[in-house]
């Protein structure tokens, strides 16, 4: 948002991690609208210290977004960006990111998916310091 450009891939993350967290159309529209700030946030500056915190979840919410990223032809810079700032703000270690990256690894052999092996590995030699 802080370029005013949502991009195909920016919006596809997104929506997965608005389907992953459950919410429904409206709610995301309405997360939009505040965003633009056409609405006032109903969240309090106590609520958002309080939600700033870890959550169990946040590993496999970030996880999620990962997969999908590799699932297209290649991450681009906008999907690095998001999940850059996915990581960063659920607080990620680089030991929990190494957890993510080994169960996805596990997963993809476990479905035989060379092509998505391909590009997890194509991530990890272009971004090893994640």
């Amino acid at each position: 948002m802080d370029d005013d450009i949502v991009t195909d891939d920016e919006m596809a993350i997104l929506n997965i991690l608005s389907n992953s967290l459950g919410l429904e159309d409206d709610t995301a529209k309405f997360a939009r609208s505040i965003l633009n700030q056409v609405e006032k946030s109903p969240i309090t500056s106590a609520q958002e210290d309080e939600w700033s915190n870890r959550h169990i979840g946040d590993a496999t919410c970030y996880q999620s977004a990962l997969i999908a990223a590799l699932d297209d032809d290649v991450i681009s810079d906008d999907e690095m960006a998001m999940l850059d700032c996915l990581r960063r703000a659920m607080g990620l270690q680089p030991n929990e990111h190494a957890l993510v990256e080994e169960s996805i690894r596990e997963m993809i052999v476990n479905q035989g998916n060379d092509r998505l092996m391909t590009r997890l590995e194509s991530y990890m030699t272009s971004f090893p310091g994640v």
